[in-house]
């Protein structure tokens, strides 16, 4: 499973950095396109490639096709990888972070560079423009790349995949502003619970797992109610990657995340996990919550403080059966598909991954 993992990554990863080139060609010459390619592709080098490993493990279970260089499953494994690109640079720039996978994010590149270059006007403009610039490029790339994934199969594939690409990038955009609108709302322990776990439905859970299985189940054929089916394993997987994610986005380690410690704390991300420690906290660690989660400015010493509250209030312990739980219902739904014991063998390792890692 590890080898067909890492042999899919360096497909993927080859591909995406020549569909960006290939797609952007025309252009190169450009004065200044340059800039934008290379934080593409720095921005691109990275990552787990989960969601391309999840479209080929839709592939593999109803059809026999190989995945090879140039095959339908890598190319909309690339579109995927270069969806994602897009989400990091613009999510990046509205969340306000400083890094991604340990190098600067986008925007504070792009202004790193206008500052070195002594250019007019203000730096952090210029950044935000770029990342925004950028991300509308990665999105252009991509659709291009699934439109060359949707050309190598059938119609009726074709017609499936595109319906739920064009569902994905959708919810996306939707999700991302439930995330946005949710961090300005008044602080609400009734229903914070409820809210949160919706927009990890939205934003990443169906994003990150459920839809890109089912692309690739649609690319090889796969027949609506079998990507029905693998609905229901893709949701609760992709919540249960999610929930793990927040829990890395206050307690993971820097050195292994690519982000500051803490760093969702600072930003004021209404996570379940938050959420959870509003509803069972006492009136003092809800005002040390409220106090603090969204300050930028917080130091070490205050991470860690909230880090000993959300752990006092029990959330972390309430949180972690919430991921075990969904875990293990997109687990029963996976053995209830009747999938060839490899493709479940596959899934089944993926699906343990999204719980297991530290980054």
């Amino acid at each position: 499973m590890a080898a067909l993992t890492a042999g899919l990554a360096t497909l993927v990863t080859d591909r995406v950095a020549t569909a960006l080139r290939e797609h952007t060609r025309p252009f190169t010459s450009l004065e200044g396109v340059e800039e934008l390619l290379s934080a593409g592709q720095t921005l691109l080098g990275g990552g787990k490639r989960l969601r391309a490993a999840f479209c080929t493990a839709g592939w593999t279970a109803f059809t026999d096709s190989p995945v090879t260089a140039g095959s339908a499953p890598v190319l909309a494994g690339s579109a995927l990888e270069l969806f994602q690109g897009a989400a990091l640079a613009h999510d990046d720039l509205m969340d306000g972070s400083l890094t991604r996978r340990g190098l600067p994010a986008v925007h504070r590149r792009m202004a790193a560079e206008h500052t070195a270059n002594g250019w007019l006007g203000d730096p952090d403009r210029h950044g935000a423009a770029g990342a925004i610039l950028l991300g509308d490029l990665l999105l252009s790339v991509s659709s291009v790349e699934m439109d060359l994934a949707r050309r190598l199969v059938g119609d009726d594939a074709s017609v499936r995949a595109r319906a739920t690409w064009d569902l994905m990038t959708t919810e996306v955009a939707v999700g991302q502003y439930l995330d946005v609108r949710s961090q300005v709302l008044p602080w609400s322990a009734q229903d914070d619970v409820a809210r949160a776990l919706t927009v990890v439905q939205h934003k990443s859970a169906r994003y990150s797992v459920e839809h890109p299985l089912v692309l690739g189940a649609a690319l090889a054929g796969a027949p609506e109610e079998a990507l029905a089916a693998l609905r229901r394993v893709g949701l609760p997987l992709g919540v249960a990657f999610q929930l793990w994610d927040d829990v890395l986005g206050v307690f993971g380690e820097p050195e292994v995340t690519g982000k500051p410690a803490g760093d969702d704390l600072r930003e004021g991300k209404r996570t379940v996990l938050l959420a959870l420690a509003l509803r069972g906290a006492d009136d003092e660690q809800r005002a040390t919550l409220q106090r603090h989660v969204g300050r930028p400015d917080l130091s070490e010493e205050d991470v860690a403080l909230l880090r000993t509250v959300l752990e006092a209030t029990g959330a972390v312990e309430e949180h972690q059966r919430l991921v075990d739980s969904h875990l293990a219902e997109g687990l029963a739904a996976l053995d209830g598909l009747g999938l060839p014991a490899a493709s479940h063998e596959m899934l089944t390792g993926l699906a343990r991954m999204l719980t297991a890692r530290a980054a």
